[in-house]
């Protein structure tokens, strides 16, 4: 897939649903809810081989100062004290509807099930085991987020006419969520269940018997977001297994595009734990 389908990458972000829909550990959702596609793409520019976290911070900065709803105070401050990095505010924004103004954390993740955990909120982790949701929370609710209100930070912040008693704080929490195959239909009472877009599967579940008929696309990271409906180059079964098993012997999930029919598609990680 070309860079043309930055459109797709950006449409793909914004109509990520937040991984919940209420407060949440102490936490407030900040939710995304404009049509992107009414967005314009005019002046964003992305570097061709960003990475798909900054990326994110760069589509939310322009939905932000696109939007007609919110005014874009500041973005990406990082507090740095006596040279030492200390953290980094993500967005201030005013809101130009409610008249309230609020610094948010992004957040924008790929979480796979893993029921071998003995907790719900436990068992969200990192397609590659290197991440999980608990270790994220624990990040925002212990230091991002009481960042704001730390001494050190009032000269940074007063620099760009930010006072922290006049922001309330809320979280941008975007996932894409994908749980063991036989467990699509089942409730998961810690998230939204509309985050929930995909199955995965280990080495072996992936058989010619049962996916051999049908057509398959491996997006690099960049394109993680986009809707594989807008794919137009799919592979064979064999030809996809060869790219699967070099990702999965450098131990790197695959994620898969499968194309079933004209208008069915199906997203799925193939894991190598």
């Amino acid at each position: 897939m070309k860079e043309k389908s930055l459109q797709q990458q950006y449409q793909g972000f914004l109509t990520t649903p937040s991984l919940v829909e209420k407060e949440f550990r102490g936490m407030k959702p900040f939710v995304v809810k404009e049509n992107p596609v009414k967005i314009s793409l005019e002046n964003l520019q992305i570097p061709k081989n960003l990475v798909l976290g900054k990326r994110a911070e760069l589509f939310f900065a322009h939905y932000l100062s696109t939007s007609l709803n919110y005014n874009l105070l500041a973005n990406n401050l990082q507090l740095i004290v006596e040279k030492q990095t200390l953290g980094e505010f993500d967005f201030f924004i005013e809101d130009t509807l409610q008249k309230t103004k609020i610094h948010i954390e992004l957040v924008y993740k790929f979480y796979v099930y893993d029921p071998d955990f003995k907790e719900e909120i436990d068992r969200w982790i990192g397609p590659n085991r290197k991440d999980t949701l608990v270790k994220k929370i624990n990040r925002l609710t212990k230091h991002q987020l009481p960042l704001l209100h730390k001494r050190e930070a009032q000269e940074t912040l007063l620099k760009h006419s930010i006072k922290p008693s006049e922001f309330e704080q809320q979280v941008c929490f975007k996932a894409n969520l994908f749980v063991p195959k036989p467990l699509l239909q089942q409730k998961f009472p810690v998230v939204n269940k509309q985050c929930i877009v995909g199955y995965w599967l280990h080495q072996e579940e992936f058989s010619a018997k049962e996916y051999g008929r049908f057509q398959f696309f491996s997006p690099k990271k960049p394109n993680w977001p986009v809707e594989p409906k807008f794919n137009t180059a799919w592979k064979s079964f064999e030809e996809i297994q060869q790219e699967i098993d070099y990702l999965l012997r450098h131990q790197k999930a695959a994620l898969i595009w499968m194309k079933k029919s004209v208008q069915e598609y199906e997203r799925f990680f193939v894991v190598w734990w």
